[in-house]
């Protein structure tokens, strides 16, 4: 337990920011999971749609640090090629 006042500062930083990037990294495996599943609903239309509003979103968590930016590039090359073999 945090006994000075910066040191509980801290800990209620970690807190609040560990909440945030939660949300943030959930919202991003939500959006990659549209994409996997018009992919595999073989419908290409909505997957190229759910595609384009996702990589703002994958761009956004590697600009936080919540995925390096090497992991979102791997994403967006291997979903669009999957997206361009439908």
């Amino acid at each position: 337990m945090a006994n000075s006042l910066s040191a509980k500062k801290r800990a209620r930083q970690a807190e609040d920011r560990r909440k945030r990037n939660a949300s943030r990294r959930s919202m991003m495996r939500t959006y990659l999971k549209a994409i996997v599943n018009a992919i595999d609903a073989k419908d290409k239309s909505k997957a190229e749609a759910a595609f384009k509003t996702a990589v703002p979103v994958m761009d956004k968590a590697a600009q936080y640090g919540l995925i390096s930016k090497n992991k979102a590039a791997r994403h967006k090359s291997r979903l669009n090629a999957q997206i361009k073999a439908m």
